[in-house]
């Protein structure tokens, strides 16, 4: 029983062990890659920050800026957060060696996901707010806002647009990410219990 479970240790070590070398055999074009993917969602938050922070119109119907709705302040701040995320990440992963540790690993992981529901999140409100906007709602006679303040919404609209295109940097990110950590580690041991319940049961 002791050399069956002897073998499995070993099988398993060399099993890891051959996918951390295949993977230390292409790291240096998997890492420079992976960094500029990282710094691509820099300039894209910057832009779509940039044009909401400046969204704002006043004309004889009055006056709207983007602080006056929660949405578009969230994705402001999203994108904010993303942004300095993302160069900090590039950074980090443009360093030899900076991802061949479980802790590193484990986090990049855990926080490109939780930044690809992040900015997800900023995307899918504004959408729906931009839809109220154009649209209108019949149900509460809430008129569209977009054919008063139609540069307002424009600008909007290409900050959405640009956010749900760092969605998709981030999703691939992610996939990286997964990749890197269940490929390079194994799962951790899990003690088997019973077994030795078993031993102490048979021989008593």
């Amino acid at each position: 029983m002791e050399k069956s479970d002897d073998h499995h240790k070993t099988s398993n070590g060399v099993s890891g062990g051959d996918a951390t070398d295949k993977w230390e055999d292409g790291s240096t074009g998997i890492r420079t890659a992976e960094t500029m993917l990282r710094l691509a969602p820099v300039g894209l938050c910057l832009a779509a920050l940039v044009i909401m922070l400046k969204d704002s119109q006043e004309n004889e119907f009055g006056s709207v800026s983007y602080s006056n709705l929660s949405a578009f302040r969230y994705l402001v701040h999203a994108n904010g957060i993303c942004a300095g995320y993302s160069l900090l990440s590039a950074a980090i992963s443009a360093m030899p060696g900076s991802s061949s540790t479980m802790p590193r690993v484990w986090t990049f992981f855990c926080l490109d996901q939780i930044l690809t529901y992040v900015v997800l999140a900023a995307g899918a409100v504004s959408t729906e707010v931009l839809y109220l906007a154009y649209k209108g709602d019949d149900a509460i006679t809430w008129s569209d806002a977009c054919s008063s303040f139609g540069s307002f919404c424009h600008r909007a609209t290409a900050s959405v647009i640009i956010t749900f295109v760092v969605v998709c940097v981030y999703v691939v990110l992610s996939l990286i990410s997964s990749y890197k950590l269940f490929t390079r580690f194994d799962p951790p041991a899990i003690a088997d219990s019973n077994k030795s319940i078993e031993v102490t049961a048979f021989e008593s």
